[in-house]
């Protein structure tokens, strides 16, 4: 457990207070890690934060437009939030009235299990079992990613079309079940490509989460005709956390060939 001057995934110092009694998440997949680990702890999430479900807290808005002056109502002694998630000047405002702020870095497999570590550890939490479970189950392709066995475009939205792009978690969680990402090697995480091009590239797959975008089988699959479709949790492959546990074997279900 860690206490005192300590350094988070950007390298950033921060006061962590000797004990750690409450603590605020702005992002769905942390308050599920701790939630998960320790129910007491925490006082607010974003209003998207379902899991576990029936969690009885402050709602503080989203990760993009937080309730800041609610945050600081709830006197959290650290919020935990994400590079990607939080916006840096949301972050900044909370820094500067004086609460610890612990943002994650997570951008692949083995990232997210080191970094949940290492979260739970600024909250004063010993590694828990869900955490060792999760490690177990991806431990083999943590070790030696496949060979792909398939090509994919995984578009994360419609209206415009957007698609997994480089240097995310769902890709790299795509590749360690064999699924290479087409459009990994793209200039942005999230690129906007237009339906023409996402059609006529080599992909031999299609991968459609149900989140951010809720795809279904009447609503994605039509605009990739001659391609064959999975359906997957978004939740599965997008969110890191005790969701993980179960993640490899629902995946590879959805993804069977």
């Amino acid at each position: 457990m860690t206490s005192g001057p300590a350094v988070d995934d950007t390298g950033a110092t921060v006061e962590v207070p000797a004990r750690v009694r409450r603590v605020v998440s702005l992002v769905p997949s942390l308050t599920e890690a701790v939630a998960v680990t320790d129910p007491g702890l925490l006082v607010g999430a974003t209003d998207w934060c379902a899991h576990p479900p029936g969690l009885a807290l402050a709602r503080v808005r989203g990760t993009k437009n937080p309730d800041l002056d609610l945050v600081r109502e709830l006197r959290p002694d650290l919020v935990v939030a994400n590079f990607e998630e939080n916006r840096q000047g949301d972050l900044d405002v909370l820094r500067l009235a004086g609460i610890p702020v612990w943002v994650t870095v997570i951008r692949t497999l083995p990232e997210a299990l080191t970094s949940l570590d290492r979260m739970l550890s600024a909250c004063g939490l010993d590694a828990p079992a869900w955490l060792q479970a999760a490690t177990d189950a991806w431990g083999d392709v943590i070790a030696r990613r496949p060979r792909p066995w398939a090509h994919a475009i995984v578009p994360i939205w419609r209206r415009p079309w957007m698609v997994l792009g480089r240097d995310t978690f769902a890709g790299d969680v795509l590749a360690r079940l064999g699924v290479a990402n087409v459009h990994a090697g793209s200039g942005g995480r999230y690129p906007k490509v237009p339906i023409e091009e996402l059609t006529s590239g080599p992909a031999d797959l299609v991968v459609l989460p149900d989140e951010p975008y809720a795809f279904s089988a009447s609503d994605g699959p039509e605009a990739f005709p001659g391609l064959p479709a999975a359906l997957v949790s978004g939740r599965h492959l997008t969110w890191y956390g005790p969701s993980l546990v179960e993640a490899r074997a629902v995946l590879e279900r959805q993804l069977a060939r």
